[in-house]
């Protein structure tokens, strides 16, 4: 059952128990005579179609149930919805135990669920050679914090005022011993269902913190060099995230106005009140906090106002799209909305030249992107601030080259 968690939690466990078994009768109701539906516990059901001749019949009998539960189920004299995802799977791929048919059809399931719910998939072995991989990612991911194959990159954020390297993002890579250095989006999902995220994200938070001010003391600037951190709705919700983070700050001597977090739209508008509380706590340590992704998430905007923002950060769709007058309209619009907050504005995914003058043109703050710098090893950004911190403005247009980052990147 979709959703299921939701109902019950609002209506109470006995309700849900109540909604379980209208369930029951309105699945028993789909069926033909010789078949059979049980309930495997919470709110998973198991049937058995029994005599089909292809997986056609099996689909007809999924199609019957998804329209059953389009009505509403009467509940204690209220009212309730609720949609069902299906996995099929048919016993003619030579199993040789049930447990395995069960595996299948639940796999099929979980496959429907992550494609939007209230729809049904047929198992084939595409499915579970994804299923196999999702589990030794899972295990290699879980011994991967104990044998520190992580590894933190750096992208060069960029003043649109002198062309000088002001700071960096953090952004994490994992360096597999097979599959060589993946990417955030080819695992943070990953960490993100186990919760492996959390010890993670303190690498990251610890490591890109020692990096920046040993680069602090070792090319001395006027402002320092600053650094930007992801962060993930899991480790934003630690009740002793703030503790984590003063308590880097101090092992590694880094003043806490060179840290800047970056969080998305939905995060704060998961759980306003706690983000507000939390929000309030990061801003008494003067750590920076930034809006990624900006405008691409909720319409309200009536947060920015209420809560201890620093900078927006205009989404690279926005960015990549400025050859559009809707676009350009766009981030017009949050470049002025940010200087009337008086707040800051980064531009991500910069890629050409002439995204970079229309930026500079419309008053845009900082700027990142593949036309200054993709994201580099620590060594790699130390030969380059060496060379000298202004970025050249004869540098030629670069190709795209799609790395993974994400708003889930959380690191």
């Amino acid at each position: 059952i979709d959703r299921f968690k939701v109902i019950n939690d609002s209506l109470g466990h006995m309700l849900g128990d109540q909604l379980l078994i209208e369930v029951t009768r309105r699945l028993a109701s789909c069926l033909r005579p010789g078949d059979s539906v049980a309930r495997l516990g919470g709110d998973e059901f198991s049937l058995l179609i029994d005599d089909i001749n292809d997986v056609s019949d099996a689909t007809r009998v999924a199609n019957r149930i998804q329209q059953a539960m389009q009505l509403p189920f009467k509940v204690a004299g209220q009212e309730v919805f609720a949609t069902g995802s299906i996995g099929i799977a048919v016993s003619d791929k030579g199993y040789d135990r049930t447990e395995d048919l069960l595996r299948d059809a639940d796999t099929a399931m979980y496959r429907a669920k992550a494609l939007g719910k209230n729809r049904y998939e047929v198992f084939d072995k595409v499915m579970h050679a994804r299923a196999v991989a999702l589990l030794e990612l899972e295990t290699d991911l879980r011994w991967a914090t104990e044998r520190d194959e992580f590894q933190v990159y750096y992208q060069p954020i960029i003043s649109l005022t002198d062309d000088m390297v002001i700071g960096f993002e953090a952004l994490v890579r994992w360096k597999h011993p097979e599959r060589g250095i993946l990417v955030p989006n080819e695992f943070i999902p990953m960490a993100e269902e186990t919760g492996l995220i959390v010890p993670i994200g303190l690498y990251v938070l610890r490591e890109a913190c020692r990096q920046v001010k040993e680069w602090q003391t070792q090319f001395p600037s006027d402002p320092p060099l600053a650094v930007s951190v992801n962060l993930s709705s899991r480790q934003f919700n630690q009740p002793d995230f703030v503790e984590s983070v003063e308590r880097i700050l101090n092992e590694v001597g880094l003043d806490p106005i060179s840290l800047r977090f970056e969080i998305t739209e939905s995060i704060i508008m998961d759980n306003p009140q706690s983000a507000t509380s939390m929000l309030i706590r990061l801003r008494n340590l003067k750590v920076g906090i930034q809006i990624d992704d900006f405008g691409t998430g909720y319409s309200s905007l009536g947060y920015l106002a209420r809560f201890p923002i620093n900078t927006l950060k205009i989404d690279r769709s926005f960015v990549g799209g400025l050859d559009s007058e809707e676009n350009l309209e766009i981030v017009k619009a949050i470049v002025t909305l940010a200087r009337n907050l008086r707040m800051d504005v980064t531009a991500e995914g910069v890629e050409t030249q002439e995204q970079l003058l229309q930026l500079r043109a419309l008053g845009c703050d900082h700027a990142q992107g593949y036309f200054f710098s993709e994201p580099l090893d620590k060594e790699s950004i130390a030969a380059m601030i060496a060379e000298g911190r202004q970025v050249k403005k004869e540098k030629k247009q670069r190709r795209s080259r799609r790395t993974g980052e994400s708003p889930a990147a959380a690191t």
